[in-house]
Parts: C-alpha cells; sequence; structure tokens
C-alpha cells in the first residue's frame, strides 16, 4: 500500500507538470529527427572552377557528382574566396595546378576523390598535380575545422545554464521581487544583471578562447581579439536569451528542460554538419544566434578574416541579444508594471 501511494504521487505530479511529459515525449523525437536529417545528407557533391580543363575531363568529373564551373583565373580567385567554389583546376599542358579553398576538409577530400577517380579514368597513369591551399594546410584536420564552432557552442552553453539558473534563483527566492518593490525600471533591473553578469562573461570568453587556441592548438589565423569580441556578443546572447526563458520556469528543473529544445539543435545548424544541399533545413539555422556565432568565428579563425569581414555576423547577433533583452523587460510585466 505505502509503495503505491508513492506511484500514485509521482504519477499525480507528473500528470501536473504538462512540460515535463511534453519534454519527455517530443524533445527526443526532435533530437532524433535532427539526427536523421544531417546524418542521412547524400555524399558532399564538390564545385569546381576550372581553366583550360580537356572537356573529357570536365565530363568526367561530373560523373564523379562534382559541379563544373570554366572560369578565367581572375573570376576562379574571387569564387575561391567568396566560397561559392571548393577549388580551381588549371590544366597547363601536362602540369595540372589545384587550389583549395581550404578552410574545409570534407570540402577538400571530396574535391581530391573525384579528381583521382576521374584522372585514373582519363590516364593510367598518375598525373603530376601540385596542390596548393588558399585557405589552411594539410595538416588542417577535422578538429581544427570545428573547433571554432565548439569554442562558439561551449561559450554560449555555459552561459546559458549559469546566467538561467542564476537569474531563476533570483526570483524564486524572492531577491527579484525586492528589487521590484523598489523605483527602478524594468529596463534598469534587465541591463543591471546583465552588466554584472557580463564581468564574468567578458573572463570566461577570455578562458576558452585561450585555452582553445594557444593550448589546445586549434587552427588559428585571424587576431585573437577579433575571436574575443565574437565570443563576447555569443554569451551576451546566450545569456540575454536565459534569463528571458527562466522567467517561464518554475525551478531549476524546468529551466534545464529548455536544453534540448533551444541548445541542442542549434549544434546541427552551426556548421558542423553539411545541410546547404537542403534549402529549408539551411534556413532553420537563420533564426539560430550560434549559426552566426560559428561562422563568425570560422572565418576569422580558419580563413584569417578581418572583424570588419564579419560585420554581417556581427550586427546579426547584437539585433539577437537586443530582441531578448526587450522581451525580458516585458516578461518583467508579470511581476510588476511600472
Amino acid at each position: 500500500m505505502r509503495v503505491r501511494a508513492i506511484i500514485k504521487r509521482i504519477v499525480q505530479q507528473f500528470l501536473r507538470d504538462k512540460r515535463s511529459i511534453a519534454l519527455m515525449m517530443v524533445a527526443p523525437l526532435l533530437v532524433m529527427t535532427l539526427l536523421w536529417l544531417v546524418l542521412d545528407l547524400e555524399q558532399y557533391d564538390p564545385a569546381i572552377a576550372v581553366t583550360d580543363v580537356p572537356v573529357q575531363m570536365q565530363d568526367l568529373l561530373e560523373e564523379q557528382d562534382a559541379t563544373v564551373e570554366e572560369m578565367s583565373s581572375a573570376e576562379a580567385e574571387e569564387a575561391l574566396q567568396d566560397k561559392t567554389v571548393d577549388a580551381h583546376l588549371i590544366w597547363d599542358q601536362d602540369q595540372v595546378k589545384l587550389t583549395l579553398e581550404g578552410s574545409d576538409p570534407t570540402a577538400s577530400s571530396a574535391v581530391q576523390q573525384v579528381l583521382n577517380q576521374a584522372s585514373k579514368q582519363m590516364n593510367p597513369n598518375t598525373l603530376n598535380m601540385e596542390v596548393n591551399f588558399l585557405h589552411g594546410s594539410t595538416d588542417l584536420n577535422l578538429f581544427d575545422n570545428i573547433g571554432p564552432v565548439l569554442i562558439g557552442f561551449f561559450v554560449f552553453f555555459f552561459v546559458f545554464i549559469i546566467g538561467g539558473v542564476s537569474f531563476l534563483r533570483e526570483r524564486t527566492q524572492g531577491t527579484l521581487e525586492r528589487i521590484l518593490a523598489t523605483p527602478l525600471r524594468r529596463w534598469e533591473i534587465v541591463i543591471g544583471y546583465l552588466s554584472g553578469f557580463g564581468i564574468f562573461i567578458i573572463l570566461q570568453s577570455i578562458i576558452i578562447a585561450t585555452f582553445s587556441i594557444y593550448v589546445l592548438d586549434i587552427y588559428m589565423e585571424g587576431a585573437f581579439w577579433s575571436v574575443l569580441v565574437i565570443t563576447f556578443l555569443l554569451a551576451i546572447a546566450a545569456l540575454s536569451l536565459a534569463t528571458l526563458l527562466s522567467a517561464f520556469a518554475k525551478n531549476e528543473f524546468q529551466m534545464f528542460q529548455f536544453i534540448p529544445v533551444v541548445i541542442v539543435p542549434q549544434v546541427f545548424f552551426s556548421g558542423i554538419f553539411h545541410i546547404e544541399s537542403v534549402g529549408w533545413l539551411e534556413a532553420i539555422g537563420k533564426i539560430m544566434p550560434l549559426t552566426y556565432g560559428a561562422d563568425a568565428l570560422k572565418e576569422i579563425m580558419i580563413r584569417g578574416q578581418e572583424l570588419s569581414a564579419v560585420l554581417v555576423d556581427v550586427w546579426v547577433l547584437i539585433g539577437f541579444s537586443l530582441a531578448f533583452i526587450l522581451l525580458n523587460i516585458l516578461a518583467l510585466k508579470q511581476h510588476r508594471k511600472l
């Protein structure tokens, strides 16, 4: 009877918590669906710019599912810089020159694979190929490629958790209510909390970026201060989002429930997986802050770009933060109208 009473109490507790039930039933399906979508994508088909390449070779490359575009050397160089092609192939008599964009090992490997297959069919003898890299090098491995994404993710993830739980405690322990009883306005409270946490955010960003680049030796071509700017903007976006969502959580467990719904999906759209071939899937990533933070970090760390080259990502991250801050101010209306 006593065991039955415990079982009954737990069942009734879960039935009253509709959010927990929905999370248990829906969140695993969401994550599994995302895994299925990104892991079930077809093999990456590279885009190759060609200059003076024999038609037979072009046909063989296309048979290997590569996208072949005939361009001048100047056009190909610009396309490589814009990342619209993965490689540039020049056929100069018996000398073949290949320039790889190089920032993505998956794309570089796909280019070399289709070239090897095509050259074997065209000529049994191995072609005398000179391989150069626009960015990166032959030493650029998978960890170097996803390293910038991991830096952005861990900054975003831990700021979200710590910031959300800390702000939730401020509310559940009554501290927020006492502050709301003062003449302070809602925007002053939100800015005050974000600024206070911002001190520790700056320290966290410096520690994570420094350790990853100088201790783990992740590939780094750009300026270190540019990396810090992006990680700080990511952290501000994570903190403002966490404080917003904490207003809808009654306890720490409910705060953690947001992780599989808000945090985990962003990993799949942050550049670790190639989803360009599925337009609607790529569009989902456009509404996620980590997409822009990871893109900016890869541009700076792998392609050596200046901060001015990723201004779109910078402004989008600022826009996310401002939107979340505004929603934070509006969310405080449920506690007090000012």
